[in-house]
């Protein structure tokens, strides 16, 4: 990675691996990290929304940070989710992480207040303005109810430390524009769409997916950089019913967790309520996607054991997380 791109390339939105009652397993955590970057990740996004920040505590995100700084050292960065809808506790939590010694943040649009485009446009300087880290904004409308409109967008991006955007809104053409008209770097946030935002020019990805098989992405994007769509659109197929898997069926954390503990690589599938396992129908329909996976995917599930009983239901852990 550059100068001009503090983030990487391949960023992993990393699950929070837990235990069958909910608490947080910091050793699956410490491994998990390991074996992403392992496999390709030059970048690990802690504590978003894959990694069910909405129910984590700040102890548990400040943490989950100095976890994976330890365990990534110089292989990749760190940086935080865990954002607020009250400015306030944004501020303060991303300025512990900053402490805590994250590489840069992630500020997702303020959720369920519905601030006009002004109150938005506040939050993200205000956060920005209190930290000496690079910024990410995070564009998902479909979980905040609000977009972030491409005249905020143009704006923020005269804030010096506001430097990228996490695209999950697929606006093609707005991304293009504001390419052409700011020096920010895109990311693609939608794992169906990392090849075409990377070949209109997005700097990289921040992928759910990844969490399974970093892989493919690492495969796609240096060969983006290399010019080669050839191999980019062949490693693109392949992940593709991967993608269909973890993205479709049920929330991406919840098959995410179900697939990595069938393949043994964490020890428990559980998520926090409201989040719950999928259901039979829901399992089904997953393991008939990954049925379809070939070897491009960077994944062998040959020997593959969903246990849909682990998976089920959801946990209620010993602390509240905060969503505020």
């Amino acid at each position: 990675m550059s100068a001009e791109n503090p983030f990487g390339q391949v960023l992993v939105a990393l699950v929070t691996p837990m235990t069958a009652d909910g608490e947080v397993a910091w050793d699956d955590v410490e491994q998990h990290v390991d074996d992403v970057i392992k496999a390709g990740a030059d970048g690990i996004v802690v504590s978003g929304t894959t990694g069910e920040t909405a129910t984590l505590t700040d102890d548990e995100k400040l943490r989950l940070v100095r976890v994976a700084k330890e365990v990534a050292g110089d292989r990749a960065k760190v940086i935080t989710g865990g954002g607020s809808n009250e400015t306030a506790h944004a501020i303060e939590h991303y300025q512990d992480s900053q402490a805590a010694g994250v590489d840069g943040i992630m500020i997702v649009t303020p959720y369920y207040n519905k601030p006009t485009q002004a109150g938005v446009l506040t939050h993200f300087r205000l956060i920005a303005d209190s930290v000496d880290l690079p910024v990410i904004l995070y564009d998902i409308p479909g979980r905040t109810g609000i977009p972030i409109r491409y005249e905020t967008i143009i704006r923020a991006a005269k804030h010096p430390n506001i430097v990228a955007v996490k695209d999950a809104k697929g606006d093609f053409a707005e991304v293009s524009r504001i390419l052409n008209e700011t020096d920010l770097l895109y990311f693609s946030g939608d794992d169906s769409n990392a090849l075409p935002h990377l070949a209109i020019g997005a700097i990289g990805l921040i992928g759910v997916t990844a969490n399974v098989s970093a892989a493919p992405y690492r495969t796609i994007v240096d060969a983006v950089n290399a010019n080669d769509l050839a191999t980019a659109q062949t490693a693109f197929q392949a992940v593709e019913p991967l993608v269909r898997g973890v993205m479709t069926r049920v929330p991406g954390t919840v098959a995410a967790k179900y697939i990595l503990h069938g393949l043994g690589r964490i020890g428990s599938p559980r998520v926090r309520l409201p989040l719950v396992g999928p259901e039979e129908g829901e399992a089904a329909l997953i393991e008939a996607d990954l049925a379809q996976v070939g070897p491009g995917a960077g994944v062998d599930f040959s020997n593959f054991r969903p246990d849909p009983n682990a998976a089920a239901g959801g946990a209620l852990p010993k602390a509240a997380g905060h969503t505020r």
